[in-house]
């Protein structure tokens, strides 16, 4: 099959990622919230319904050093009002920027979305099957739980929570297939691909980490009940913080994913990319804080803790997953489906066949504001910036190539992009004919110097042509390695002194 072209939009200085990882990282947390919040709900009626068969308000061994009778009503008026809102704001909320991420995706990477829908769909189906369960549970809790008797409330709460952690069960299976397909590659088995190497401890990683987020809301929420008094708020803060506790496993997870991961992309965070590296110290740094506060004070010292702490620990809590989904999203490169489609959209069988017949000779979509372009040569440049680099660059703004490249030789900008998978390995290597290879090297030299109206493209000769397809020639069309790279002689970048030979 041809490669496929799709219309694609621009954001302006910002790049295409910038767009869908913020929105990405806030529904993510937010739905992460909505799972975790259903099973601190389940635990807090459970404490309720024990506190009303508790004889005379006495104590359980269930909840070791709680009396739970004192805990009863506030727990009810807990889940009555103030956390099953925000759970029901943040399904809602965490349902509207779902529908944001598949407008924005199919306008980023739509082969990649495609690809997706086109191998999971009943998966898709059946995972929204769960979500319409936890909509309509969520809702029946919100309009009628004030008036049901303690059984029928902890149903209506446990359809809820097992209807939002199994929508992270499916959509985790598809997310982590991106990055470890598994036997999927070979042989396109669905269920090979869904129970991928990563499968499970992304799984048990991002339950625990909703757990976190609900039980620390939970204490911002508390803080906000005023017509309890501070005894018995500490007293629902305590048991919201039993949730915390499976933090303690997180470094243990965090190692079986990264065992499990391809090379590579192992070495893109313990030190390849000083962004990735940077990011899962953040990641690292927040849980650690978390985590230990939580233990310590929470749980083994039962701390009360006032509003502003707890906002904080949900801020570090939002920091975390922030750093981890670029480290989830990042460590993809140079590709968006491992092994199997590279950022750009262009499949790694495909390049040979581009090398030949050019990346944007059958484009059909017109460039934007293309009269602002003085030369034709310019305008190829432009289609094929648009098709192989727009998704992680700009021209100008952020992660631009007059940034990376300006400063550049010409022959420099010719043999690094020639070479660009050796050269930046977590980058896909370039897919088009020399010609386009100087049309874009032409246009960064033109956004480079200010986008002059009066640039004249420099036709460039043979020679310099035959060595453009040289330099394509040896680097080949596979994806490079870290470790490829440190031992391969096409990975080394021409000198100044070389680039003017």
């Amino acid at each position: 099959m041809d490669f496929q072209y799709f219309p694609q939009n621009d954001f302006g200085p910002a790049i295409k990622g910038m767009v869908i990882g913020g929105l990405g990282i806030f529904h993510v947390f937010l739905a992460q919230f909505a799972i975790g919040g259903g099973i601190l709900m389940c635990y807090f009626q459970w404490l309720a319904h024990r506190a009303d068969s508790a004889n005379g308000g006495g104590s359980c061994t269930g909840t070791p050093g709680v009396a739970l009778a004192a805990i009863a009503n506030p727990a009810r008026a807990f889940l009555d009002g103030y956390f099953r809102f925000l759970v029901l704001v943040s399904f809602v909320i965490g349902a509207l920027t779902g529908v944001a991420m598949w407008f924005t995706t199919i306008q980023i990477s739509p082969r990649t979305i495609g690809v997706m829908v086109d191998e999971f769909h009943w998966l898709w189906a059946t995972e929204w099957t769960f979500f319409c369960l936890e909509v309509v549970a969520g809702y029946a809790f919100y309009r009628c739980g004030r008036s049901l008797p303690d059984r029928a409330r902890m149903t209506l709460l446990v359809l809820y929570s097992v209807a939002a952690w199994f929508s992270l069960f499916w959509i985790n299976g598809i997310l982590s297939w991106q990055l470890t397909p598994g036997g999927w590659t070979e042989s396109r088995n669905l269920w090979a691909g869904f129970f991928n190497p990563s499968f499970w401890p992304s799984l048990i990683f991002r339950t625990i980490v909703a757990m976190t987020i609900a039980s620390l809301v939970a204490c911002v929420v508390i803080n906000t009940m005023k017509d309890i008094d501070r005894d018995a708020r500490q007293r629902l803060q305590n048991q919201a913080a039993y949730l915390l506790a499976p933090m303690v496993l997180m470094p243990i997870l965090g190692g079986w994913y990264l065992a499990v991961i391809p090379e590579d992309s192992r070495s893109w965070v313990l030190g390849g990319t000083p962004a990735m590296s940077m990011f899962l110290a953040i990641t690292i740094g927040a849980s650690l804080l978390i985590g230990g506060y939580a233990l310590v004070g929470l749980i083994r010292q039962k701390l009360y803790i006032n509003g502003a702490t707890a906002t904080l620990l949900v801020a570090l809590a939002f920091g975390a997953t922030a750093g981890g989904e670029f480290v989830r999203e990042g460590v993809r490169k140079p590709f968006t489906i491992r092994e199997y489609l590279y950022s750009n959209s262009i499949k790694p069988g495909e390049v040979s066949r581009l090398r030949q017949v050019g990346s944007a000779t059958n484009d059909p979509y017109p460039l934007k504001d293309a009269e602002s372009y003085p030369t034709e040569h310019l305008l190829l440049g432009a289609k094929v910036f648009r098709v192989q680099c727009s998704v992680c660059h700009t021209t100008d703004g952020v992660n631009g190539l007059t940034h990376l490249a300006g400063s550049w030789t010409p022959d420099q900008k010719r043999m690094n992009i020639a070479k660009l998978q050796h050269t930046k390995p977590f980058m896909p290597p370039f897919a088009g004919t020399p010609e386009e290879l100087e049309a874009l090297v032409d246009l960064i030299e033109w956004t480079h110097a200010g986008r002059p109206g009066n640039w004249v493209s420099r036709e460039p000769g043979d020679a310099e042509l035959r060595q453009i397809a040289d330099w394509l020639s040896e680097a080949g069309v596979e994806p490079r390695t870290p470790s490829l790279q440190a031992h391969d002689p096409a990975a080394k970048s021409p000198t100044r002194e070389e680039s003017t030979r």
